[in-house]
C-alpha cells in the first residue's frame, strides 16, 4: 500500500470526491492506474448508493433557483437522512445544478411514475397509430412504440433526461453520485417550474 504516492492519492481525490482510505484503496487494487481506479470508485459508490436507496428521508431542503432576467424559476424539494448532510455545500450545490436543469430542460415529472396516466396512454395510442400507418405486423409495432415511449420517458422524465452540464450523465446518475459521496439515501421530491406568461 505504501508504494503509491500521496499526490495520486489527491489526484484521485480530486476527481472522484471519494475519502482518502477509499482513494488509496482504489489505486491499490488497480495498481496505480488513476483511470482504473476512477471507474472502480464509481462502480463501489453506486453499489453503497444502492444498499442506501431503502432508508427513510426526512431532512433535506427547499431549493430556489430564479434564472437570470427574473422570468424563469424553479422551486425544487431534495430529501436525505439528517439536516448534516442538508447543509453541506455538496448537498446545496447538488439542488442547485438539478434545479438550473429543470429550469432549461422542463421535465413534466421526477419519474415515469409521477408522470399523468392520462398521458402516457395517450402518447402510446399516437405512436400505435403512427406505427400502423406503415403497416408492419403487429409485433414489429409493439416494438415501435416501446422505443418511441422510451425515447419520451428519456426526454420529458426528470431522472431519466441528460444533464444539462454533463449530457453523457443522467440526473440518476448525478443523484447516485452524490448518494455515494455524501453517504446518505437522498432524494427528489417535487420540483414546480415558473415561466412568466405560461
Amino acid at each position: 500500500m505504501s508504494d503509491i504516492d500521496a499526490k495520486t492519492v489527491q489526484q484521485l481525490r480530486k476527481m472522484t470526491g471519494a475519502g482518502m482510505m477509499d482513494c488509496k484503496k482504489a489505486l491499490v487494487e488497480c495498481e496505480g492506474d488513476i483511470e482504473k481506479a476512477v471507474d472502480h470508485l464509481r462502480k463501489t459508490g453506486l453499489a453503497k448508493a444502492a444498499k442506501r436507496m431503502g432508508r427513510e428521508v426526512n431532512e433535506g431542503r427547499i431549493h430556489q433557483y430564479i434564472h437570470p432576467g427574473a422570468k424563469l424559476g424553479v422551486l425544487l424539494e431534495v430529501n436525505c437522512e439528517t439536516d448534516f448532510v442538508a447543509r453541506t455545500d455538496e448537498f446545496i450545490g447538488f439542488c442547485n445544478d438539478v434545479a438550473m436543469h429543470i429550469a432549461a430542460e422542463d421535465p413534466l415529472a421526477v419519474s415515469v411514475e409521477q408522470l399523468d396516466k392520462n398521458l402516457i396512454e395517450k402518447e402510446k395510442e399516437i405512436y400505435k397509430e403512427q406505427a400502423k400507418a406503415t403497416g408492419k405486423p403487429d409485433n414489429v409495432i409493439e416494438k415501435i412504440v416501446e422505443g418511441k415511449m422510451k425515447k419520451f420517458y428519456d426526454e420529458t422524465v426528470l431522472l431519466r433526461q441528460p444533464f444539462v452540464k454533463d449530457p453523457d450523465k443522467s440526473i440518476s446518475d448525478i443523484l447516485n453520485e452524490i448518494i455515494a459521496k455524501l453517504g446518505e439515501n437522498i432524494q427528489i421530491n417535487r420540483f414546480a417550474r415558473f415561466k412568466i406568461g405560461e
